[in-house]
Formats: C-alpha cells, sequence, structure tokens
C-alpha cells in the first residue's frame, strides 16, 4: 500500500477506536480500495464492521436499497446516490458510520456534465447528518482512484473528530 494511505488510513483507525466508532463502507467506483487500506493494518477488525462494492446499478438496488428512481432520475454518480449509499450501508449494518462513494475513474464514461474523475462521497452517521462532498479527481483511472480513497479517509477522520 502507499504510504500516504497507509498513514491515513492508521489515523482513522486510531480515531475510530477513540470514539468507539465501527464503519461500513459502501465504495462503488473505488472497488473496496478504502476497505483494503484499512484491513491491510492489524486489529481493523475492531473498527471496519463490513464493506460493500456495490459496482453495478443492480447491486445498489439489491445489496443497500439505492432507489433505481432516484439512480434514472440522478444518475448513479451523483450527490443522491453517494448519500444513499451510505445511508444504506448504515441500513444493512450495525456500523454507528458508513461511506458512501461513486464516481467515474475512467478512462472512459464521462461526458461534459459528468466527466473522468467525478466523485461524490458521503459519510453518514447513525441518527445523525449526512456529510457530501464532490470532487473532480485527474490523472488515469490508477491516480483517480487513490486520490479518491485517500479522501475519502480524510473525510472519515474529519467526521470522526469532530464527534
Amino acid at each position: 500500500m502507499e504510504s500516504g494511505l497507509e498513514e491515513r488510513a492508521r489515523r482513522v483507525l486510531e480515531a475510530c477506536r477513540r470514539a468507539g466508532v465501527r464503519l461500513a463502507l459502501a465504495e462503488a467506483s473505488c472497488g473496496g480500495l478504502v476497505s483494503a487500506c484499512l484491513t491491510d493494518i492489524p486489529g481493523a477488525s475492531a473498527v471496519v464492521e463490513r464493506g460493500f462494492v456495490p459496482y453495478s446499478n443492480g447491486a445498489k438496488a439489491e445489496l443497500l436499497g439505492v432507489p433505481v428512481p432516484l439512480m434514472v432520475a440522478h444518475g448513479a454518480v451523483s450527490e443522491e446516490v453517494s448519500r444513499a449509499l451510505a445511508e444504506g450501508a448504515l441500513a444493512h449494518s450495525p456500523a454507528d458510520l458508513a461511506l458512501g462513494e461513486t464516481g467515474i475513474a475512467g478512462p472512459s464514461g464521462g461526458s461534459e456534465a459528468k466527466p473522468v474523475g467525478l466523485v461524490h462521497l458521503a459519510v453518514a452517521r447513525r441518527g445523525g447528518s449526512v456529510v457530501h462532498e464532490r470532487h473532480v479527481f485527474t490523472g488515469d483511472r490508477a491516480a483517480i482512484r487513490r486520490a479518491t480513497a485517500a479522501r475519502c479517509l480524510e473525510l472519515l477522520l474529519s467526521v470522526v473528530e469532530r464527534g
């Protein structure tokens, strides 16, 4: 694992342990990279409750209850779907905090309205609010996925530290 991702993952795990927070992760475009970063570190099972890789729209609906009409209306890569992924991960787990991420890693699949590198991230807290971020990362597919994973870890850390 890249050292920058490893350091971020360690910080997330430490903050979650201190706060008594368990995580669920729904990674549509990263394909489980955030989960892999966290679970590469010994002791991650104290924090990581479960992960979902709902790559297809069917999986988003079937595994996490993302409404098909929501995906039709806004597209799979949207704020609304990232929020629904995070909320679905909470609904389908006993976790305290859930990440939902969706994006276009490329090299194809982008458009003028939704370019390659566009990602939507959401973190939902059980019984609380949902934080959303939109980013457009640059580079090749691997670079976009790494940048997305890094920002997911940073967002999780900031939400945990805010309490």
